[in-house]
């Protein structure tokens, strides 16, 4: 089920959706599944980076462990993979580097090839998504940006208008 679908059926339940996220590597892949299991409805498998800026000390401990531990993009692809299998909508959630270094176009193949529903990509911005957009609409996959709080009303509606399935903020 892709991210609309799910956003839809939560609101035809007139609920939320609940969104998990984990590093991937730095747990079992059944910490995943365990997730859906107990309600998780979209699930955010982290692709650890050696420079998480944006993540706090418990992401940034969990991510420098799945590095020391060999965790690759192949390895995260296979946990998408595994997660895709519950039914629950999987994005990627990482830095733009580790993409634009495997490669943009083959990335994406991968991820639909996977069961990724999309992937979130905080540190990219619209202006620069150009590769990733065209990979992701190639693929039918979701594109995801951050707005930030400070953003204005014309950036806000800038990204929305680019994002499928929901903003990140």
């Amino acid at each position: 089920m892709k991210l609309a679908e799910t956003f839809a059926a939560a609101r035809g339940e007139g609920r939320a959706v609940l969104v998990g996220y984990l590093p991937a590597g730095a747990q079992p892949d059944a910490a995943f599944t365990a997730m859906v299991e107990a309600g998780v409805d979209v699930v955010e498998v982290g692709l650890p980076y050696s420079d998480p800026v944006i993540d706090g000390p418990v992401i940034q401990q969990a991510v420098d462990r799945a590095l020391a531990a060999g965790t690759t993009p192949r390895d995260v692809l296979r946990t998408v993979e595994t997660v895709a299998r519950t039914g629950a909508p999987v994005l990627v959630m990482t830095y733009w580097n580790p993409v634009e270094q495997y490669g943009v176009d083959r990335f994406a193949a991968d991820l639909a090839a996977a069961g990724g529903a999309g992937m979130i990509t905080p540190d990219l911005t619209p202006e620069e998504a150009g590769p990733w957009l065209a990979a992701a609409e190639k693929q039918r996959l979701d594109p995801v940006f951050l707005v930030a709080p400070s953003s204005t009303d014309e950036r806000v509606a800038r990204i929305a208008g680019l994002c499928r399935g929901f903003v990140y903020a």
